[in-house]
């Protein structure tokens, strides 16, 4: 089979596409032949050497969609042939709070999704809903799960809440669009781009606010008159403008870091005075894996995707990325 390799690190340029051994399904393990897949930003930060732990030569990739060819002993005879949807990651564990000691992410260690065969265990592939693509379904797993567990799990985010989604336009703020707007919350997006701004109104957003512009902070509290959940994987200098925007009993669900760290501490008054919430939080376990996508089936939601590269473009859906150009996911398709 032919797969994507990075072979070493220095940017998606160091990718190459060569043929390696099919792997067959051990015990448990179902074998998926790939269709679609989808990049996350992990790809990227794996390529550049700016991710914990990793081991090279290795194939990256979280997301995937698929035919399941081939059973591994003990695996249940009904998923041959099935088309599913793979989940993104291992050993989750037993607790729905966090994950296990052994949690890790699809992709590096482990051989990911940017390979024509993947095996996984039987109980990781979940049934594609059909009226999805290909392309579509192999868009959802990781940004779609991590925004599913932020918004849902976390957060709590109820029907008719006012809810603000900040950095509109990759994976995991776009899907958190989705889900909010689905569920029936009035929902707000920021971006430093008015093209995503309008993009995300076309999608149900209420309205939006660019936050490079002066006193971004003040336009939205007046917009928005408050907000009861903040969906943010920024952080950096702008935490503190969210403790404006939040109501009483208001939580602030951070799934990433990407500007950094405060620069100053939180006002402690307004946190424990308005009774707020700060919650971390990052993926999901199977069972919101699950309900995201009975939620996908019962909405007939359709992923936000960017763009469509074929499986010999690798290189140059990841130099995409990179450049933070896209608005939705960016797919990998196999012939």
């Amino acid at each position: 089979m032919k797969a994507v390799i990075l072979p070493r690190l220095g940017g998606p340029e160091h990718l190459r596409i060569d043929a390696i051994t099919t792997p067959e399904p051990g015990p448990g393990q179902v074998r998926v032949r790939l269709h679609a897949a989808a990049l996350n930003r992990r790809d990227v930060w794996i390529s550049l050497g700016q991710y914990p732990g990793i081991r090279l030569p290795c194939i990256t990739g979280s997301d995937g969609a698929g035919m399941i060819d081939a059973l591994g002993p003990g695996a249940p005879a009904e998923l041959l042939d099935q088309p599913v949807v793979i989940y993104p990651a291992y050993d989750w564990g037993d607790n729905p709070r966090f994950p296990s000691p052994t949690f890790r992410v699809l992709g590096m260690p482990d051989p990911g999704t940017f390979a024509e065969y993947l095996c996984v265990p039987a109980n990781q592939v979940f049934s594609k809903p059909a009226h999805l693509s290909w392309e579509q379904a192999a868009a959802f797993p990781l940004a779609g799960l991590t925004a599913w567990r932020a918004l849902m799990t976390q957060a709590e985010t109820q029907s008719g809440e006012t809810v603000l989604i900040t950095g509109i336009g990759g994976g995991v703020a776009t899907f958190a669009l989705k889900w909010a707007v689905a569920l029936g919350a009035r929902t707000f997006v920021t971006s430093g781009n008015d093209d995503k701004l309008e993009q995300a109104r076309r999608m149900g957003a209420t309205g939006g606010v660019n936050y490079r512009e002066a006193h971004w902070a003040k336009q939205l509290a007046e917009l928005t008159g408050g907000v009861d959940v903040i969906i943010d994987g920024t952080g950096g200098p702008t935490l503190h403008d969210y403790f404006l925007l939040l109501k009483s009993a208001g939580r602030l669900v951070v799934y990433g870091a990407t500007a950094g760290n405060p620069p100053q501490g939180l006002e402690m008054a307004k946190l424990f005075f308005r009774q707020l919430r700060i919650i971390g939080s990052t993926m999901g376990s199977p069972a919101e894996f699950a309900a995201m996508l009975h939620f996908v089936e019962e909405h007939r939601i359709e992923p936000v995707i960017d763009r469509i590269f074929p499986f010999t473009q690798a290189v140059a859906a990841h130099q995409r990325l990179l450049a933070n150009a896209q608005m939705g996911k960016i797919v990998l398709q196999y012939e």
